[in-house]
């Protein structure tokens, strides 16, 4: 059995997955934000088996990295990382927020925060081999703007989101090329389209489907060896938006990202 780590555990997706893993017999590192709600979601994970609790704001870079060290302190097996939580697009209208660190909020949840804790991580799961990385991506990808990364122009919350889906897609297939032969598999997927969550509604999309709809895919690139590199629509091997591919936008997007990440 392995020992995962999901993030944005306490809503959502995130908590049917939590669920679903824990009653499977692995032992769940559960992620959130807020305190209370993290105790509250372990306290019920654990009426049905092993589980943990661990808070933090990934808005905030340091936080993420604190994230990490505490995890890997108390958990040097861990063998699964998913990196499901995230921001949507925002109510609709609603203006260009900042995280803590200053950078475009939707950036910085969506594709900043996986990736530094992606990489604070490696190192663990390298060691715990074979691991597995599940980037919960979306459908909704645009291609990043590299003279703008931080959407100061013409902001618009969707755009936003998708973008940073865009780069999360571009880092996992680079990132899978990078850790090829070390036994650590790194694959994104869209769980399903507009699911019944607080993100989706908040946007003012009616639901199409539920989060049972999007936990399949989830769970399959956790628990199953599907090979790495890949991009999944729900349980199915898809396509990404085309430019993810592309050598040189994942150069720009890694040169892009060690900036966002150093600033």
């Amino acid at each position: 059995m392995s020992t995962i780590l999901i993030t944005g555990a306490t809503s959502g997706l995130g908590r049917y997955v939590a669920f679903e893993l824990v009653r499977s017999g692995h032992v769940v590192l559960a992620h959130g934000r807020d305190p209370g709600r993290t105790e509250r979601l372990v306290e019920e994970l654990r009426t049905e088996g092993d589980a943990e609790a661990f808070v933090a704001d990934l808005a905030s870079l340091a936080q993420v990295r604190e994230l990490a060290a505490h995890v890997a302190d108390a958990h040097p097996d861990l063998d699964v990382l998913i990196n499901n939580a995230g921001v949507g697009a925002g109510t609709p209208g609603s203006g260009r927020e900042l995280s803590a660190d200053g950078h475009e909020l939707r950036l910085a949840v969506n594709y900043l925060a996986p990736v530094a804790l992606t990489r604070a991580l490696l190192p663990v799961l390298r060691a715990d081999a074979p691991a597995r990385i599940v980037n919960v991506g979306s459908a909704g990808q645009e291609p990043l703007d590299f003279g703008d990364p931080e959407f100061t122009r013409g902001y618009q919350g969707f755009a936003a989101y998708c973008r940073a889906k865009f780069a999360l897609a571009a880092h996992t297939f680079a990132l899978a090329e990078e850790v090829a032969g070390t036994g650590v598999a790194v694959n994104v997927l869209h769980p399903a389209t507009f699911m019944d969550t607080a993100m989706v509604r908040e946007g003012g999309v009616a639901p199409w489907s539920t989060v049972a709809d999007g936990a399949p895919g989830v769970l399959a690139l956790a628990t199953q060896d599907l090979g790495t590199g890949g991009y999944f629509d729900g349980t199915r091997p898809a396509r990404a938006h085309e430019a993810t591919y592309d050598r040189e936008v994942q150069k720009r997007l890694s040169a892009a990202t060690d900036q966002l990440l150093a600033l």
